[in-house]
């Protein structure tokens, strides 16, 4: 009896122990409805951007405008597996539609150098960019605070950059190979645009494109359908182009399994067809955006047809006699975040654990940037950033910024930021849906904490102007 008694006793004390240990490391665990404003991932990150005002340079400093640019094919060898959706169940590809690239454009005031990079793909992975800082760092006085990163969000672009489950779920299997080709390429087209540097001018503007673009999320809801574009013309007349649009590029479904740039490389080629200048396409603020792609016999007619006619936009609107200025000033903040704690909801009073994350592969930090180029100012997010907010920012700041061109993909990924005001809302099935359920991870005040770092940024890119961070507090 004593023997039975105690194998009872052992096999408790081991099923209490796994059972804390499924709580601990999956959870569940409480929500929390805290704020940011004195939490230390705040104040340190605001303190970060405070250290980057003192040290600007003054805009009287500033000399003739110059730019460079250059380009690397990433289009991966055939049977590397495609990123973007869990469906494909990481298959190899299985051919090449169309090449990818990473592109990139230097640009200089005399003073300040910052480097815009966009790339083709899903998103930005950390152990790509953090392994391009380094590399680039090596070749070129260029520091992390001078390069921003953006990826198109290609859903047929190379996957196997990454380790972790979550990646291997979506991206394919981890192929340590893969970073290596992307950082490469990479380095080479930041270190060859830097190099590139010569007088120039630039113009920018933006347009309205509502036919191309929705919201997923909410029918009803605002749509960020600027079509915004940069034109840098060096004094021997080459040109660059740099264009940005909000668009998932989704046209293209899980059952595509060739490499292909999407809508954006349709638009990308067109410019350089139709005018020989450089096309550099950047991610907008993708999150709830979808598209809505003219008919077509296929989807990739469909993306042909939608690339190509955002790219005529673009091209009508540069045709316009652009007012060019060649005297700009250049300035760039970048700095590294720690996060909320993570909140992965199960429902409306439960989370999985903090700790599933780095099981998953997912970290605690994250990047913001933000680069000005004369009065245009290029904001980089490390996220599915949500167009609703977009509009919203855009709207408070538009007698303050010649324009704002708000970005996702910054180097990292810490899944969708949605607005705030909907946070708890639930939908027809009682739960919180793909965007605000499965990939919101950062808690109730996502919207709020990233754009008080937005704010405080281009203020302190805009030294000469009044505070933005008075005016957004008052909002």
């Amino acid at each position: 009896m004593k023997r039975k008694r105690k194998i009872v006793f052992i096999l408790a004390v081991i099923l209490i122990a796994v059972a804390g240990c499924i709580v601990t490391l999956i959870g569940p665990w409480p929500t929390y409805k805290s704020g940011f404003e004195d939490k230390p991932y705040y104040t340190e990150a605001i303190a970060a951007i405070e250290q980057h005002r003192q040290q600007s340079s003054n805009d009287s400093n500033i000399s003739q405008f110059e730019a460079g640019w250059a380009a690397r094919s990433i289009t991966p060898p055939i049977g590397t597996p495609l990123a973007g959706f869990g469906d494909r169940k990481g298959k190899p590809s299985t051919g090449v539609h169309d090449e990818i690239f990473v592109k990139a454009l230097a640009v200089s005031d005399g003073v300040d150098t910052a480097v815009i990079v966009g790339a083709n793909m899903l998103i930005i992975p950390e152990n790509v960019a953090e392994s391009v800082r380094i590399r680039v760092s090596q070749q070129t006085p260029l520091t992390a605070n001078e390069i921003l990163f953006n990826a198109s969000h290609n859903h047929s672009g190379p996957g196997a950059f990454a380790p972790g489950l979550a990646s291997k779920v979506f991206n394919g299997p981890y192929d340590s190979s893969i970073p290596e080709f992307l950082a490469k390429a990479f380095t080479e087209a930041i270190v060859e645009a830097y190099q590139s540097l010569e007088p120039a001018k630039m113009a920018y503007g933006g347009l309205d494109a509502p036919e191309y673009i929705r919201n997923r999320t909410r029918s009803d809801g605002p749509v960020d359908s600027e079509l915004s574009y940069m034109l840098v013309e060096q004094k021997d007349l080459d040109r660059c182009i740099v264009v940005s649009y909000s668009a998932h590029p989704t046209i293209l479904g899980s059952d595509n399994m060739r490499f292909t740039g999407e809508y954006p490389g349709f638009l990308m080629r067109r410019i350089t067809e139709k005018t020989g200048a450089a096309a550099i396409y950047l991610g907008g603020s993708v999150g709830s955006m979808s598209t809505r792609p003219p008919e077509g016999a296929d989807s990739f007619e469909r993306c042909r047809k939608m690339g190509q006619a955002l790219a005529d936009k673009v091209l009508v609107a540069i045709a316009e006699a652009p007012r060019f200025e060649d005297k700009v000033n250049v300035a760039s903040i970048g700095i590294p975040i720690q996060l909320p704690p993570f909140q992965l909801r199960l429902n409306e009073n439960w989370r999985v654990s903090k700790f599933l994350f780095p099981i998953l592969g997912i970290d605690s930090d994250g990047w913001m940037h933000a680069v000005r180029i004369g009065d245009a100012v290029l904001v980089g997010t490390p996220a599915d950033y949500c167009g609703e907010i977009s509009v919203d920012l855009k709207a408070r700041m538009k007698n303050r910024v010649g324009d704002l061109w708000m970005l996702s993909f910054n180097g990292d990924y810490v899944g969708y930021i949605s607005p705030d005001k909907y946070y708890y809302d639930k939908d027809e099935k009682g739960g919180y849906g793909y965007e605000r359920g499965l990939m919101s991870w950062i808690g109730p005040d996502q919207e709020a904490f990233t754009v008080s770092l937005i704010t405080h940024m281009i203020d302190a890119l805009f030294p000469e102007s009044s505070s933005l961070t008075t005016f957004y507090n008052a909002h």
